[in-house]
């Protein structure tokens, strides 16, 4: 009873700490509209995207109608995903328009006054408050739900929905202002967003899959086993020109360790063959845990 009563008050521990640090990302995506995409008059990406096009066009507050199109989408998205369709998201979507009617209103002068900055630094700042919240299991809804009912009925990837979705959007605002200038800095927006979410996402838990042909296998097996403290798989190979049996190893390292053990390589065998890659996602002992 006791050790239940423990992992119940874990759990919970954990759920609001997952709320407490979404709450801060939330904090940051919002305030990088306010502070510096919205002052600029430019559009980036999403409903808060469709929001900004609107308030220019009409002066409707960004909250109200970003409100509006969730609100919409939400109650489609629960219709045809069922009524278990994510709280964390309606979470989100609340706290966003919460922050853009308080922070409106009390920011009314433009922080950076370049139109260059601003897309750089608004598009960074939401980047990351991004990957705060996605980190931790949530989502800004949105275009989110648009791709996961249209990948329902098609077979289209979400990527692919949400980028032609972006781009109308960042597009439509050159209908609104009549400037090149202003569309072309909202696919900044759009671009540094996506390479900020990426970075933060994988960042420093980039990882590598490493091949390595070598006579002297045993000894950089050892020295990554050992030294670099990560696994190793010998398998067993054969050369089709040389005819001869070899070993390979196949190891997982993360990308700033790769630097040392080709270092040790070199001094071990300098004529190892080595192959190195990019992974997705690497889950297992010594690096992430497996979440569903």
């Amino acid at each position: 009873m006791i050790t239940g009563m423990f992992l119940q008050n874990t759990k919970i521990k954990r759920v609001l700490q997952d709320y407490i640090i979404m709450t801060f990302g939330l904090f940051l995506f919002a305030m990088a509209w306010v502070l510096f995409i919205i002052p600029a008059e430019i559009a980036g990406g999403g409903i808060s995207g469709v929001a900004a096009v609107v308030f220019y066009a009409s002066k409707v507050p960004v909250s109200i109608t970003y409100l509006g199109i969730n609100i919409f989408l939400v109650l489609i998205a629960i219709k045809v995903l069922g009524a278990n369709f994510g709280v964390k998201t309606i979470y989100c979507i609340l706290v966003v328009t919460v922050i853009f009617a308080v922070a409106q209103d009390l920011i009314t002068e433009p922080l950076v006054d370049d139109m260059f900055l601003s897309s750089v630094l608004g598009g960074m700042m939401s980047g990351i408050g991004l990957g705060i919240v996605f980190s931790r299991g949530g989502s800004t809804g949105g275009t989110d739900i648009i791709a996961m009912i249209v990948n329902k009925y098609r077979n289209v990837s979400p990527g692919r929905v949400i980028m032609i979705c972006d781009v109308v959007i960042i597009a439509s605002i050159y209908f609104v202002s009549q400037s090149v200038e202003k569309l072309v800095y909202g696919f900044v927006v759009m671009w540094v967003v996506s390479y900020t979410l990426d970075s933060f996402l994988s960042g420093a838990n980039r990882s590598a899959q490493m091949f390595i042909i070598s006579k002297e296998h045993e000894k950089i097996a050892e020295f990554i086993n050992n030294e670099a403290i990560r696994g190793v798989t010998l398998l067993d190979g054969s050369g089709w020109y040389t005819k001869e049996e070899t070993k390979v190893i196949m190891s997982v390292v993360r990308k700033k360790e790769t630097g040392a053990i080709f270092r040790k390589i070199k001094q071990i065998d300098p004529d190892a063959f080595i192959s190195m890659g990019s992974v997705m996602g690497v889950y297992g002992q010594g690096f992430e845990k497996l979440k569903l």
